[in-house]
């Protein structure tokens, strides 16, 4: 079924958004979620590829909640497509069950930067909407200059001049793309958990963690509420 606007009462000023997902009730929270902050207004529901695909094109939307389990095209194929179409590009959230590292990369070299492993709280979704509001909004602001600092094409690029950051020996800046991922969609995970998604040794894991905390992109925790010996607990940090 091809959705038609689902807001009675849209808001050129506001990012539009299209919500890809198979589960009707799913797609429905989700559109409640996005629906709820001031930012966003929700302009179609897709519960398939195709469907995705034409809604997309129709719409144009700023955003794409993406699901990559849909029938009749993947997630990810969807993107590609699009991508395809050229014009205007949407930013695009991934909201999935998919937590292997082949997804993770896969999502990566779309142009994904906000993955979310299902399920997900409204703060966890909250937190990646007000970063797609910050990011556009800043796009919007710079719109006007013929030519950007490099600490706004920084700022713009979410790299924050990492890129020219030569990474510790033993660490690769793929690796730590997927392990800064897995953090941000498992709050307050051990290297153990992080580790398990993100397909490498807990030890490895530990390494990379450490080093997000050193350069102030994650900070850690000391849980008391285990038995024995308090555990570790890695958050990614607040931005903003």
């Amino acid at each position: 079924m091809v959705s038609n606007p689902v807001s009675s009462h849209p808001v050129a000023s506001k990012l539009r958004t299209t919500i890809v997902d198979d589960d009707v009730e799913v797609a429905s929270l989700h559109a409640k979620f996005v629906g709820a902050h001031p930012a966003f207004d929700v302009v179609a529901i897709a519960h398939n590829g195709p469907e995705a695909l034409t809604l997309i094109a129709d719409h144009r939307p700023d955003l794409v909640l993406l699901d990559f389990d849909l029938p009749g095209l993947p997630g990810l194929d969807v993107l590609r497509d699009v991508r395809a179409m050229g014009g205007a590009q949407p930013e695009v959230i991934a909201v999935t069950a998919a937590r292997d590292v082949d997804s993770v990369r896969q999502a990566r070299s779309a142009g994904i930067q906000h993955y979310l492993v299902k399920p997900f709280t409204a703060l966890d979704l909250r937190a990646r909407l007000d970063d797609v509001a910050r990011d556009r909004l800043a796009l919007v602001a710079s719109g006007t200059r013929e030519e950007l600092a490099q600490r706004d094409i920084d700022a713009l690029m979410r790299t924050g001049g990492r890129g020219r950051v030569q990474l510790p020996k033993g660490l690769s800046g793929e690796t730590l793309a997927i392990v800064e991922e897995a953090l941000g969609s498992v709050p307050n995970s051990s290297a153990g958990e992080i580790a398990e998604l993100s397909g490498i040794s807990r030890v490895s894991a530990r390494r990379y963690l450490e080093y997000l905390v050193e350069t102030d992109r994650a900070r850690k925790t000391l849980d008391y509420a285990t038995s024995g010996r308090p555990s570790t607990r890695f958050a990614r940090s607040v931005v903003g």
